[in-house]
């Protein structure tokens, strides 16, 4: 996919500080508001020493094109930051309630993208969904998407008790259920981050079934396969309990059986009890608890990890496990609220920032080698190598784009690449031949890569791209992040094709 775009004047640079408090720790408390003149000047030293005499800066030869002279490269090294920022799908999150929520404004300006949803079932038990609560519920995606978020969605009938849980319903009565939510989940399936199985026991949460639904395999089986078959096939649902997954889609998954459209490649892990005990109270049976790490920390790889703590329980719930498991599981999204007092144990150990951080993909460029100078027309050698430095790899697809803009704006979409398979603590390269629109007027042009939201409803919306950690890069604007400065000369050598008119990937 091309896309040729209206030239919008620069914007600056976004800076944004630690949240205090409660907050996701990804912004300040004023959204993303810009830094202005400080941002831009930041941007310009990214881009500078585009000669080879700066540091990191190194000449290279290009790749040469079919015919002609190779245009000269350079080497650059983007600087990193620390700094801690908004991203889509990752991070800490906030809870609201879908049904009646429809200013969700505060969830970014609080430093999340992400809002965890329960919407109750408990006075439908027993009788179908009405209108207006499916309209209801719509509504809530849309103030979701009108807010710049996403949602990690679960139905439940009761908010328990435990051990004596409020009722669920009967299979039946719940499979009837997700044939009429379904419509709606496809609907809005571009603001649903991940859903959690819910709809069995207390909390939606798979345990003290009323019904009995969990005594007979084929029942939770036929639910969640009901549940999977009303999502698109790229969004995953969460399970409560690691044996679950593998008693029904055996496991775990590897990079051969990951992303094939499969129900076990969908399924993925939400754990409610994060350091509760040496169990997590009963997440792991007791007795097999490093086998199901182990199954746990292998299948995060390719499928997501998210949930919440629920009990104090230092020294494990104290800053040193805490980064371990987080980091061994693949975490890509916790609550921000619960269990307080363990949040408010790691804000005072010091780790939070870190966990703030590195909760799911936080992704830089490391190295950049391309042609400063091309002619119109021309073709320009790109050769990125990106590095992980979160917990996880991006939990959805998403589209990656080449993109320049100077005069005129150009993105091209880069085929067969899957940010799902760049996993944590990873390098990734990518080895590329852009031509040029022969219509490019000469000047300056900004060199950017640009990661959307795969869907197209949310592709232009910049809330939704995915930042790179890497200093004076990211343009708030477009959501696009800015690597260097190519300048469009017609005297830069290299094959040229005067009828090219679009900015393309080539074979």
């Amino acid at each position: 996919m091309n896309a040729t775009l209206g030239r919008n004047s620069r914007s600056p640079v976004l800076v944004l500080v630690l949240a205090a408090g409660l907050g996701c720790g990804g912004g300040d408390h004023a959204g993303d508001a810009a830094a202005g003149e400080a941002g831009d000047a930041a941007a310009d030293d990214a881009a500078s020493d585009l000669d080879g005499a700066g540091d990191g800066v190194s000449e290279a030869p290009g790749d040469a094109p079919p015919d002609g002279v190779a245009p000269p490269t350079v080497t650059i090294e983007p600087p990193p930051t620390d700094e801690n920022f908004l991203n889509p799908e990752r991070g800490l999150y906030a809870s609201l309630d879908l049904v009646e929520a429809r200013e969700d404004g505060w969830v970014r300006e609080e430093g999340c993208t992400l809002a965890h949803a329960y919407v109750r079932l408990d006075d439908y038990r027993e009788r179908d969904l009405d209108v207006a609560l499916l309209e209801a519920v719509a509504a809530g995606f849309d103030a979701a998407r009108a807010a710049g978020i996403k949602i990690v969605l679960r139905f439940s009938y009761n908010f328990g008790p435990y051990p004596d849980s409020e009722p669920d319903a009967s299979k039946e009565r719940i499979l009837r259920h997700i044939g009429q939510l379904a419509p709606l989940l496809q609907d809005h399936a571009d603001v649903l981050a991940v859903m959690q199985a819910g709809f069995i026991g207390a909390w939606g949460e798979w345990h003290t079934s009323t019904h009995g639904l969990l005594d007979d395999p084929r029942d939770k089986f036929e639910i969640l396969e009901a549940l999977l078959d009303a999502l698109p096939a790229d969004r995953a649902v969460l399970l409560r309990y690691p044996p679950y997954k593998r008693d029904g889609y055996g496991g775990p998954l590897t990079e051969a059986t990951a992303w094939n459209g499969s129900s076990a490649a969908r399924i993925g892990h939400h754990n409610d009890c994060f350091l509760a005990s040496d169990t997590d109270f009963g997440t792991y049976p007791d007795g097999e608890i490093e086998f199901w790490k182990d199954f746990v920390a292998q299948e995060t790889l390719y499928v997501p990890m998210q949930g919440e703590t629920c009990n104090p329980n230092p020294p494990r719930s104290d800053c040193p496990t805490a980064l371990a498991e987080l980091a061994r599981l693949h975490w890509s999204i916790l609550n921000r609220e619960y269990h307080p007092d363990v949040v408010a144990g790691w804000t005072a150990q010091g780790c939070r920032p870190e966990i703030e951080r590195r909760l799911g993909y936080r992704l830089r460029v490391t190295a950049l080698t391309y042609a400063p100078r091309v002619a119109p027309g021309g073709i320009l050698p790109v050769r990125v190598t990106l590095r992980n430095d979160g917990w996880a790899a991006p939990i959805n697809p998403r589209p990656l784009f080449v993109a320049l803009d100077g005069s005129s704006r150009q993105a091209a979409r880069v085929p067969g690449v899957d940010p799902r398979r760049w996993l944590p603590g990873t390098d990734v390269e990518l080895a590329l031949r852009l031509r040029v629109p022969a219509t490019l007027a000469p000047g300056s042009f900004d060199l950017a890569l640009w990661l959307p939201d795969a869907a197209e409803r949310l592709r232009d919306d910049p809330r939704y791209a995915i930042r790179l950690a890497n200093r004076g890069a990211w343009r708030e604007a477009s959501g696009w992040n800015v690597l260097a400065a190519v300048a469009i000369d017609p005297a830069a050598p290299g094959e040229v094709d005067p009828h090219a008119t679009e900015l393309v990937v080539l074979p």
